[in-house]
């Protein structure tokens, strides 16, 4: 049984509760982290007992939840009240998660690969790739698209027609913002969030590369059945799925 000095157990929870809090560490926190394997191992069993995991990633420690259950599970509540225009539904956060998956994919060749095979996409671009997986969902008929939400427990049918609604004469409007209803505006909403969350980085000229956070997280746990696999295989085999209907 491993024994641990009070100094250690000490300089664990502080560490500890600075991710806690702030959901990452810098420099200092990451050397403590690396240096010590019994604070290593205790900070770790801290954040397993939460449903969260720990991990390095260039200069910065981060602790995030990998579970639905873990207390610090970024609520639907939350993000709509922080990211999402004030009259928001469950169905935008859909249609957001739909919008990541899509973007995460076009780095990872269509979750096909482990390591990014781009450095940056435009907003242009995702635009017009979510635009085509989205509008693949019409080639359903009602009936099918009924199954389709109950085998994932997602609303396609309503993510569809969400999607369709957007005015798409605002698309060329050149100032986006949450207020102009349109489907390049919904994606400058998203991208705010992602920018938030350290997940992406505006490069400038309307394109956004993924953070070594994100690369981390997508490598490590985004591909998993556990978490994401059914959905994004499903999103990334349409094609496959219509002609078993």
């Amino acid at each position: 049984m491993l024994q641990y000095s009070n100094e250690q157990v000490i300089q664990a929870f502080k560490l500890y509760s600075k991710l806690s809090i702030r959901g990452y560490g810098e420099r200092e926190e990451l050397c403590l982290y690396a240096a010590d394997e019994n604070i290593r191992g205790l900070v770790d069993q801290f954040a397993r007992e939460v449903d969260c995991t720990i991990f390095a990633s260039g200069d910065y420690i981060y602790m995030i939840p990998i579970s639905k259950d873990s207390i610090y599970h970024v609520s639907n509540e939350f993000i709509k009240n922080t990211y999402l225009p004030s009259k928001a539904v469950n169905l935008d956060l859909y249609l957001m998660y739909v919008s990541i998956i899509v973007l995460f994919g076009e780095f990872y060749d269509s979750y096909q690969t482990m390591e990014p095979t781009r450095d940056f996409i435009s907003v242009n671009e995702w635009l017009n790739v979510l635009n085509n997986r989205i509008l693949a969902l019409n080639e359903y008929d009602l009936e099918k698209l009924k199954k389709l939400d109950k085998e994932f427990d997602y609303n396609w049918s309503a993510i569809l027609k969400k999607w369709m609604d957007m005015d798409e004469i605002k698309e060329n409007v050149k100032n986006q913002d949450a207020r102009t209803i349109s489907r390049k505006s919904f994606l400058s909403t998203v991208t705010n969030f992602l920018e938030k969350q350290e997940l992406v980085k505006d490069v400038g000229n309307e394109e956004v590369e993924l953070t070594e956070k994100a690369k981390t997280i997508i490598q490590r746990y985004y591909m998993e059945y556990d978490y994401n696999r059914e959905i994004l295989d499903f999103m990334y085999n349409i094609d496959q799925k219509k002609g078993e209907s």
